[in-house]
């Protein structure tokens, strides 16, 4: 059977299922045979690290580890000096909270899980230990065992046995990414554009989010040797390219179509192209004879950049010197898939090694203002929730106030927490139900571990197999969660009716207030994030404009491709069209493209051949200073006349290549900026 098959009959979930059910029956045994307190710490543990792939699982366990061990130190450093001031331990630990939110939400990697633990692990050995602060160091290494134990159990268990790769999913996901890429850009060479185009762009750039994401598990793979990070680095920066060129080149393509100038030489070129990429699975001789072929094509076809050039002539040579590029960039993207693929660390290619040339991290987006509300709301949760609890007298009101906080600080880089929340309190309400229906009518008749884990395994294994499919993750969690209550996993039985209800009640509670805190301080600012998303970028421009320093092309479309992914989502929960105007985050990219052109150009020029390109720069970066989410104005006429002088100058400059290469630049500038401006005055 193949793989669609096999999930259609929904064998990996039962098999993830049967997976977590050893390692979570496991972990419980243990702390049951050493003695531990609190045995259903590393039975949820093990739910919780839980995850398809065997990598995610192993580094999910790491970064948790990591976590833990960090907060219950916090917790112990806290509590002793301030256990005489409920006040100042309140803020201190409110304020830990937020820190390590603050923290995981700038990280935007698998590592910020990390800090986010380390965060709300001292909120669950705090509160609790608020009447005993003399026991707070017991009560963490107790905490870091329990939590180790699970942790070591769920990834022995899915990481050993029938273990999913990483590796194997992240191969995958690129066939898929590359044959989705290269229809856009077949698409993109066609002389009618596609509406549906603008869709498959923003999809590209949260797959490639989506492949940093996956590369940060692959030294944690447990199943097979794993592909290079620094491949996968490479291979995200060819596919960034993907779509700043092909969307230029469809450009060029689209306005010399309705202007009826389109060489007869362009459309066959194209049309070859597109039956390229149709076959550019096969084998990498042909693939890169062919491809060669093509960018001599483009080269020869390029006309020269002097005083007699139209504007035809100008958009021409940007036509194929981009189809060029991109041609370019879509045999290195095949070139590295290749290499991920091959079992040998030897290059596949003599391509490959410059391409892994210093390859670093990808540079994300980061929000300052969006982490410093999501640390203030899980912070001030923490203090409101301590003065209700406080004031109410109600010991178990440290129960709400713990998972409200853990609440905001999970949820807090979710463009909309409300919707998990209700799916976890559900979860919770289902597994009060169940809880009682096993502490009250069936643990009263089990007698050791192995009735208790027979009693369990049926409902375990539905809620696992639940839990692999994320359409019902968001219930069956909680509910997995509510089934490791201190009232089923425990070292003796306790049939005290009224605890348990007060327990249940408190995280019912903890939710419906995690909710109300979440409505008040966080669900208010997804307009708030799409307009940051688009200063950002904004303010990026601007300040990049103008600088003297070599430019970081690459960082840069990777930051813009980051924000391209994140908008996307939030555009859509907002009701707005990702193509309007104010939202074009994609034409912006290419703007940026273009000033790293023209800086670089610069650079290599005195200061008597610079001084135009010096003008343009700058009043692009006014342009976009002046840029405001609510009202996008047109660019300044004076900034279109000032790219038209520049082009004139420099058709008129002795170098040749200095003169092709400020053509390509300011094309690009003037098409992205004044898409709707008529031919250049004062050219044919």
């Amino acid at each position: 059977m193949n793989t669609a098959t096999l999930s259609r009959w929904g064998v990996p979930a039962a098999v993830f299922s049967v997976k977590a059910l050893i390692a979570a029956l496991a972990a419980a045994y243990i702390s049951f045979s050493i003695g531990l307190e609190r045995p259903y710490w590393a039975f949820l543990t093990s739910y919780i690290v839980a995850a398809p792939l065997a990598g995610a699982v192993v580094s999910k366990a790491v970064f948790r580890v990591i976590g833990t061990f960090v907060g219950a130190s916090a917790a112990v450093i806290m509590v002793p000096p301030l256990d005489h001031s409920p006040e100042l331990l309140t803020l201190a630990i409110a304020g830990w909270l937020g820190l390590c939110v603050f923290l995981s939400l700038l990280d935007r990697t698998p590592r910020g899980y990390a800090f986010v633990l380390a965060g709300y692990t001292a909120v669950l050995i705090v509160l609790p230990a608020v009447n005993t602060p003399g026991e707070i160091f017991t009560d963490a290494s107790l905490r870091v065992q329990e939590i180790t134990i699970g942790i070591v159990c769920g990834s022995l268990v899915h990481g050993v046995i029938l273990p999913n790769s990483v590796s194997t999913f992240l191969l995958g996901r690129v066939a898929t990414i590359l044959r989705d890429a290269e229809a856009w850009s077949r698409d993109s060479l066609a002389l009618t554009p596609d509406p549906a185009l603008e869709g498959e762009k923003r999809r590209l750039a949260q797959d490639i989010t989506e492949l940093h994401q996956l590369s940060i598990h692959l030294p944690f793979e447990t199943s097979r040797p794993a592909p290079r990070v620094r491949a996968v680095r490479a291979l995200q920066d060819r596919l960034s390219l993907l779509m700043p060129l092909g969307a230029a080149v469809a450009d060029r393509v689209v306005t010399l179509h309705a202007r009826g100038a389109l060489q007869d030489s362009a459309v066959a070129l194209l049309t070859d192209t597109q039956d390229w990429l149709a076959a550019i699975t096969a084998l990498r001789d042909e693939r890169e004879r062919v491809a060669d072929t093509l960018k001599a094509r483009c080269a020869a076809l390029e006309p020269k950049v002097d005083d007699s050039a139209s504007w035809d002539d100008l958009l021409h040579l940007s036509l194929y010197a981009r189809l060029s590029s991109l041609i370019e960039a879509h045999l290195d993207c095949r070139d590295l898939a290749d290499q991920l693929a091959s079992p040998d660390r030897r290059p596949v290619s003599p391509r490959i090694p410059p391409l892994l040339e210093g390859r670093r991290n990808r540079e994300l987006h980061r929000d300052l203002a969006g982490a410093l509300r999501g640390a203030a709301g899980a912070a001030i949760t923490i203090i409101v929730g301590c003065a209700l609890w406080i004031g109410s007298g109600w010991q178990d009101g440290a129960t709400a106030v713990m998972l409200a906080g853990v609440f905001l600080a999970l949820f807090s880089a979710s463009d909309n927490p409300l919707v998990p929340l209700r799916l976890f309190f559900w979860g919770t309400a289902i597994a009060t139900v169940l809880g009682m229906i096993y502490a009250f009518a069936i643990l009263p008749r089990m007698d050791g571990f192995a009735q208790l884990a027979a009693s369990l395994a049926p409902l375990l294994l539905v809620l696992g197999s639940m839990m692999h499919n994320p359409r019902f993750s968001g219930i069956a969690l909680p509910a997995l969660l509510g089934l490791g209550s201190p009232f089923i996993i425990a070292q003796s039985y306790s049939g005290n009716f009224q605890t348990f209800v007060n327990g249940a009640l408190a995280q019912l509670l903890g939710v419906l207030f995690a909710i109300v805190m979440a409505r008040l301080l966080q669900t208010a600012g997804l307009e708030h994030s799409i307009n940051r998303t688009l200063r950002a970028g904004w303010r990026d421009i601007a300040s990049r404009a103008n600088l003297m320093a070599p430019p970081d092309v690459r960082g840069w479309i990777n930051r813009m491709l980051d924000r391209i992914a994140l908008l996307a989502p939030r555009l859509a929960l907002a009701g707005k069209a990702a193509s309007e105007p104010v939202y074009d985050v994609l034409r912006d990219l290419r703007t940026g493209v273009a000033i790293g052109e023209l800086r670089q150009l610069r650079l290599s020029l005195d200061q008597s051949r610079s001084g135009e390109l010096t003008q343009v720069l700058a009043d692009v970066g006014e342009h976009y200073r002046r840029l405001q989410p609510d009202a996008r104005p047109p660019a300044d006429a004076r900034l279109l006349a000032d790219i038209d002088s520049a082009l004139h100058t420099f058709a008129r400059d002795p170098d040749r290549s200095v003169r092709r290469d400020a053509a390509l630049a300011l094309v690009s500038l003037r098409r992205n900026l004044f898409p709707d401006a008529a031919a250049m005055e004062g050219v044919p």
